[in-house]
């Protein structure tokens, strides 16, 4: 689909000195032909054929490739970021031409003037994506994607979407609701409240999968995941 959309087998970049790999796919989706299609498309990179993570560091004549969804199984995207979430583009991850039913949750802040969120990102996509993974297996999902936001996150704006995709509505319906359970329970992401200058960090219980009897220092936060 992307070599369709470019037009030509493959791309040439100037990058700076050090850039990484999420440099080199920001410029991607800046300008260029790729631009607005990577808007929408999860995709995974590889790095002279092997795959690699965001800040892999790139030399000058790197082979960077970029996988779409893979076919014959469950698309599949999970991400911690710091920037504002778009339903759209979550939506549009998941859709498939089979999809009869595209569920989709946006956890929102209430009641106070903003929630400020920490993660253990790593990890915290990692597990993420491990729990979108069985939620499809489990329910023959065609697709699922999640994404939380670290950082500030005002009123009214989404700090969590989960969307997924399946042929009927009742696996759609239970997929989404066991996501973001799990994700809630067993990532490692801590939010606090913040009224008026002042905040409070909210109490939780500790990770549902969480061994008794070791323990590791997390950034940040005193309390556990909420």
């Amino acid at each position: 689909m992307l070599r369709e959309r470019a037009g030509r087998d493959s791309i040439e970049l100037d990058l700076a000195e050090g850039a990484t790999v999420a440099d080199a796919l920001a410029a991607l989706g800046r300008s260029g032909p790729l631009a607005g299609a990577l808007r929408g498309m999860p995709v995974r990179m590889a790095v002279n054929r092997d795959y690699a993570a965001p800040g892999t560091p790139l030399r000058a004549d790197d082979e960077l490739a970029l996988i779409p969804p893979i076919s014959g199984g469950a698309r599949l995207h999970a991400r911690v970021c710091d920037e504002p979430l778009s339903a759209e583009a979550l939506t549009a991850a998941v859709a498939a031409p089979a999809a009869g039913a595209i569920v989709l949750f946006q956890g929102v802040t209430r009641t106070v003037e903003r929630l400020d969120y920490e993660a253990y990102r790593e990890m915290a996509e990692r597990r993420i994506e491990g729990i979108l993974a069985e939620c499809a297996e489990r329910h023959g999902l065609l697709g699922a994607a999640a994404e939380h936001r670290v950082g500030q996150v005002p009123r009214g704006e989404p700090a969590v979407i989960v969307a997924v995709a399946a042929a009927h509505r009742e696996e759609a319906f239970a997929a989404s609701r066991e996501a973001i359970d799990r994700i809630k329970a067993e990532a490692p992401i801590w939010k606090r409240e913040v009224e008026a200058g002042s905040g409070r960090w909210v109490a939780g219980r500790p990770p549902a999968s969480a061994p008794r009897a070791t323990a590791a220092a997390t950034p940040g936060s005193p309390g556990p995941a909420s």
